[in-house]
């Protein structure tokens, strides 16, 4: 049975100290919940050294479980690479994931399948577990290329991965048409998506691997949809935007994935 992964994309909001309250309220409103799923929040890099220790502080006093993960990395450990931060800084900092592939990336910053491959490897590497993003746009939903567009980023954002590292990642199916736009898919279309990864993953590995595999669900992910997405059995978990950004609503996401 595969547990649950609920992970927070704040994106590139929150300065320090908005952050810094707003991970304090996610924690403080789990303090006393039975969570039954993997939670982690990906504030932006300027804020996540205090994250990591404010989630460490809250853990030492009982705390539930929170990871903290990064919206992007480098592939390279170091260089010359201005403005770019790797995988054993993140590490380093406390870190346990890290976004890759966010099709925000893809489309805004130009990031290739090979370039996700790449980071996913050295996020591997380095000890962090990458959430690798796929997902297609509405012209190429309704142009019905989908599993095209699909598998050739499966393929592309997972080669040069051993079939193990490959089990270790999280795949995000986030179907750009939805991101940020308050549409989402049906739970039916959702699944059906989901499956086809699933079986993409049985066909080049194994059915070990990919029934072990989490598939998380992202795309205007709410309290008032979550369960019927989440009762889909290859939907394994959400990738939280908006709702993420207001303790309450990440909160009871967090909450229904765990009846």
């Amino acid at each position: 049975m595969r547990r649950k992964f609920v992970a927070g994309n704040w994106k590139m909001n929150c300065s320090l100290s908005e952050a810094q309250q707003l991970a304090q309220d996610i924690c403080t409103s789990l303090e006393k919940e039975e969570i039954s799923v993997d939670v982690a929040i990906c504030p932006t890099f300027l804020c996540l050294s205090s994250i990591c220790s404010l989630v460490k502080d809250f853990q030492k006093q009982g705390g539930s479980d929170i990871g903290v993960g990064a919206q992007n990395l480098h592939w390279e450990n170091k260089g010359a690479f201005t403005g770019e931060v790797s995988a054993p800084m993140l590490h380093d900092m406390g870190c346990s994931y890290a976004i890759i592939g966010h099709s925000e990336r893809r489309t805004l910053f130009g990031e290739t399948n090979e370039a996700v491959s790449k980071k996913a490897l050295a996020a591997l590497q380095s000890g962090l577990l990458p959430i690798v993003c796929i997902g297609e746009t509405l012209e190429e939903r309704e142009n019905e290329k989908t599993e095209e567009v699909l598998r050739l980023q499966l393929e592309g954002s997972l080669a040069g991965l051993s079939p193990a590292q490959v089990e270790a990642c999280t795949i995000a199916y986030e179907p750009v048409w939805a991101i940020g736009t308050g549409k989402t898919a049906s739970p039916e279309m959702a699944q059906t998506v989901h499956a086809f990864i699933r079986n993409y993953l049985t066909q080049k590995y194994t059915s070990a691997i990919a029934q072990s595999i989490r598939i998380q669900y992202g795309g205007s992910v709410k309290p008032d949809n979550i369960r019927e997405l989440i009762n889909q059995p290859d939907i394994d978990g959400a990738l939280v935007g908006g709702a993420s950004l207001k303790a309450d609503s990440f909160s009871e996401i967090i909450k229904l994935c765990s009846l």
